[in-house]
């Protein structure tokens, strides 16, 4: 019986720990955008995936070179 106690002080106190945890990240922000990063992945940036390329090519001819 002793040991039902200590379970269900060590369940209290981890659920509070998580609660507690939860908290903390809608107050830091964490679910503030819930819209934009399902969307992101549809909108390509061409810029970006130029620069991109340009550096991998330039990495694949140090890599060659040694």
């Amino acid at each position: 019986m002793n040991i039902l106690y200590l379970l269900v002080g060590v369940s209290l106190c981890a659920a509070l720990f998580f609660l507690g945890l939860f908290i903390w990240a809608v107050k830091s922000g964490q679910y503030e955008d819930i819209y934009s990063p399902s969307v992101r992945i549809l909108f390509d940036d061409e810029d970006n995936s130029d620069s991109k390329q340009s550096e991998l090519k330039e990495e694949q001819k140090e890599e060659n070179k040694l």
